[in-house]
């Protein structure tokens, strides 16, 4: 409910305003808790950064089934990408021989899944390291682009998994980037918190306190906005939905649909402070 699942295929995913880690690492380790098998990221930039991975994981188990390759060079980077099979089978080999060694198979989530082979690949700000290699002139930058981000469609397709890919910037350079993708999300940092935006999916609910959830439909934002025209006294053109009181800005709902009295600063406080879901 508040987090998009990823489908097979390369996903892109646009973050505005910084450089995104904390969406783009929470949806990698929900894919691994729905889906059993490793991650494998090819990273750039240090977003595979071992800081926010441990405070935002729930089990530290989950870290160990993600295989980093760092690529501090074009070269470096496309390099990872083109060694992947070989890590690929090396992880494999490894695990099994791991299960055996226990004499046990290792649980599985479904059938269609396996705790040995890749659950998920992982290709942040794809475009970073082309970009700024100074060896590289425009037209073999973006050839050998081009060529890492085929070798991620192929991946794609070969192990039917999902390939998550985010990119540095939005430009000419970039657009190849959006043409090879499959499926594309949308991520603003909002003051309630990321709101994201898919073909099959859009953040509607922001976590608060409890376990409760406040639900952003129009009536709500209507009646919110309707309240602050009345308390700078701006006059709204259209009635609420409900008469505010002068302690509070109408109700909310929870997503369990009960309906819960909000005021007005209070209400924004508690979405934005540390720990209660906000940012």
């Amino acid at each position: 409910m508040l987090l998009p699942s990823l489908e097979d295929g390369i996903t892109l995913l646009d973050v505005d305003g910084d450089r995104g880690v904390p969406i783009l690492q929470s949806l990698v380790l929900d894919h691994l808790l729905l889906h059993d098998g490793p991650a494998f990221w090819i990273d750039a930039n240090g977003l595979a950064t071992t800081a926010t991975l441990t405070q935002i994981a729930p089990s530290q188990r989950l870290l160990n089934r993600i295989h980093v390759a760092r690529g501090f060079t074009a070269y470096q980077h496309y390099g990872a990408v083109c060694d992947l099979p070989t890590a690929v089978n090396k992880s494999i080999q490894m695990s099994t021989t791991d299960a055996r060694a226990a004499g046990r198979r290792a649980p599985s989530r479904d059938e269609d899944t396996s705790p040995h082979t890749p659950a998920l690949i992982v290709a942040p700000v794809v475009d970073a390291q082309y970009r700024a290699d100074d060896t590289l002139g425009e037209t073999h930058a973006e050839t050998l682009q081009a060529r890492t981000l085929a070798r991620l469609a192929t991946y794609a397709e070969g192990y039917d998994i999902p390939v998550l890919v985010t990119r540095n910037e939005r430009n000419k350079f970039t657009e190849s980037v959006a043409t090879v993708a499959d499926h594309h999300l949308e991520c603003e940092q909002t003051r309630m918190g990321p709101r994201v935006i898919g073909e099959d999916f859009e953040t509607l609910v922001y976590p608060v306190d409890d376990g409760a959830y406040y639900q952003t439909t129009f009536a709500y934002w209507r009646q919110l906005l309707a309240a602050r025209a009345t308390q700078v006294g701006v006059e709204p053109t259209t009635p609420a939905p409900s008469t505010p009181t002068s302690e509070g800005v109408g109700t909310g709902v929870t997503a369990d649909g009960e309906t819960v009295a909000a005021t007005a600063d209070p209400l924004l406080d508690a979405w934005t402070a540390t720990g209660s879901g906000g940012r």
